[in-house]
């Protein structure tokens, strides 16, 4: 299936416990880049959100916002990061044992590292069982986001798919053109190496079995069928590829790679005048192609 990367989605819940919106906004990556902006109350979840997002996208970098108002009175939780403090002290230990320090760590000091201290917000009497009931909530609008995006994501494909179908069927008859060039230009190469070989023939007595021989060697040089045939598979390989539902972008750009490569190959060994005309053109095809492949998942 081809999918663009790019779109925009939003859901929002209410709740008892809150009101709570999430907005999912998606571009061009090379691989799956997930990006959150949680608040407190659903900053725990962030494992379980990326498990929701890897259902429903395979490539791109997906940034998520979510915003929570709770219904309910909030107060001030403090705690401190014992393992980044401990390290801190140590740190200091050791830089006293050197000389480089003198005293010892004050509370004063670790206000000074936002890393110490860790502020979040806590409902007031809450029971316990709501923290998981927001995060539920949480995943759930990030589900609801997330469908409408795919949706999105496949209206946008459409118009991918519409322009790379018209191009590869450019494809398909330019490396025809291409084969019925080259195979002209190795008949002709053939025409001209034994009508050469006559006219030298008046000088040398050659032995004509070799004389044949040699030119067909020589004529094999430029033959091209095997790069030509593996270019017809992997346009087949791209149709199918493009009319299966899984998402194909980094396949797609694997397969161009592969054209690329062959069509470099039936450059080098071609013969014919039209030939290096046909190439340059089947290559700029390959390039628009490739440039539009970077948008899909």
């Amino acid at each position: 299936m081809i999918k663009s990367m790019t779109g925009f989605a939003s859901a929002t819940r209410e709740t008892e416990l809150a009101t709570l919106s999430v907005s999912v906004k998606s571009v061009n990556h090379r691989f799956l880049d997930v990006q959150f902006r949680l608040p407190q109350a659903a900053a725990l979840a962030e494992a379980a959100l990326r498990a929701v997002v890897s259902r429903h996208v395979a490539r791109g970098r997906v940034e998520i916002t979510a915003h929570v108002q709770m219904r309910r009175g909030t107060s001030p939780a403090i705690d401190i990061n014992e393992t980044f403090v401990a390290a801190l002290a140590g740190a200091i230990e050791r830089a006293r044992a050197r000389g480089f320090v003198e005293g010892t760590l004050s509370p004063s000091d670790l206000l000074r590292f936002p890393q110490a201290i860790v502020v979040s917000e806590q409902a007031v009497d809450a029971p316990e069982d709501e923290a998981r009931q927001m995060q539920q909530q949480v995943e759930e609008a990030l589900d609801a986001a997330l469908v409408e995006l795919s949706s999105m994501r496949i209206r946008e494909g459409q118009f991918l798919r519409d322009d790379l179908d018209h191009r590869r069927s450019v494809l398909v008859n330019a490396i025809e053109e291409v084969a019925a060039a080259a195979n002209g230009g190795s008949a002709a190469l053939q025409a001209r190496l034994a009508e050469r070989i006559q006219e030298i023939g008046a000088s040398l007595t050659p032995e004509p079995a070799l004389v044949a021989q040699e030119i067909v060697r020589f004529a094999a040089r430029s033959d091209i069928s095997e790069e030509v045939v593996r270019f017809r598979a992997h346009l087949v390989h791209w149709q199918e590829l493009a009319n299966g539902p899984e998402p194909c972008g980094r396949k797609l750009d694997f397969l161009l790679q592969e054209m690329n490569r062959e069509i470099n190959t039936i450059g080098a060994k071609a013969e014919g005048l039209r030939v290096s005309e046909l190439i340059v053109n089947v290559k700029a095809e390959l390039e628009r192609m490739r440039e539009q492949v970077q948008n899909v998942e």
